[in-house]
């Protein structure tokens, strides 16, 4: 199992100081983070999706096996919710296709009041072509249905794992080849504690095959605390005989590295 980590956006400016030195312009951030992940979830085209232009852009700063999530608009999930998803599944793929080869998946992160309904996800799940790799992440009890589960599994999509206060919020469902997870908060603060971590990393190690990829997004991003869990959990992914992607180190995360220099 190769568990590729990283954090579910890289634009925080309450990062610069920690992870990113405190001189180090806002224009490079990009290229820092990509110098210590493999990886980042696209988060902010939720909010307004990027033009083809500027995923293309994005894939030129950034290196051959840097590889992207990228959260699909909330047009297509929050305002349609689901309904008519032809054109603006086409219109997110077809500005996510800048990034070329480095597009990994897209995510479907749906509304917590949006009820189970196999056909509205049905539908949008075969609005995708062949090749694009679907995650979704249903907030909804009604969702967790042997239905829903066959659904996901007939379009080869990962049902999302999910954790919020240290506790699974979705059944630990394998859907497919690949696995995704996204850590939202601790219990107590933003960040989440070592124990945690390992107890998801043997979930992990337990769901998927040595050769299958996980990829773990850290969506704790207040103060940095993303950034310094993805330490952790990469060194809980090594102590349990599986392969993280890079990270920082301790010092990098913190912005200790950056102080001494």
């Amino acid at each position: 199992m190769a568990v590729v980590i990283g954090t579910s956006g890289w634009q925080y400016r309450d990062w610069r100081g920690r992870f990113y030195p405190q001189r180090l312009p806002q224009r490079l951030w990009l290229e820092h983070h990509a110098q210590h992940f493999a990886t980042v979830e696209s988060n902010a085209a939720f909010y307004r999706l990027p033009a083809r232009e500027t995923f293309a852009a994005w894939r030129e700063r950034t290196p051959p096996d840097y590889r992207w999530a990228v959260k699909a608009s909330r047009f297509l999930t929050h305002v349609r919710r689901l309904r008519e998803p032809e054109e603006p599944v086409a219109r997110l793929v077809q500005h996510a296709e800048g990034l070329g080869e480095r597009l990994d998946v897209v995510l479907l992160q749906l509304p917590p009041t949006l009820k189970a309904d196999p056909g509205l996800l049905r539908d949008c799940l075969a609005c995708f072509p062949p090749g694009v790799r679907v995650a979704v992440e249903p907030r909804h009890d009604t969702w967790w249905t042997d239905e829903v589960r066959d659904l996901l599994e007939r379009y080869g999509a990962a049902l999302c794992w999910a954790d919020r206060a240290e506790r699974p919020v979705t059944p630990l469902w394998r859907t497919t080849g690949w696995g995704y997870l996204r850590l939202h908060t601790g219990a107590e603060g933003w960040g989440y504690p070592g124990a945690v971590l390992e107890e998801w990393t043997q979930r992990l190690a337990a769901g998927y095959a040595d050769d299958e990829d996980v990829f773990v997004y850290l969506n704790n991003d207040p103060g940095g605390a993303a950034v310094v869990d993805a330490v952790a959990l990469a060194g809980a992914v090594r102590r349990a005989g599986r392969t993280p992607t890079r990270v920082p180190t301790a010092e990098q995360a913190t912005g200790a590295a950056w102080a001494a220099a």
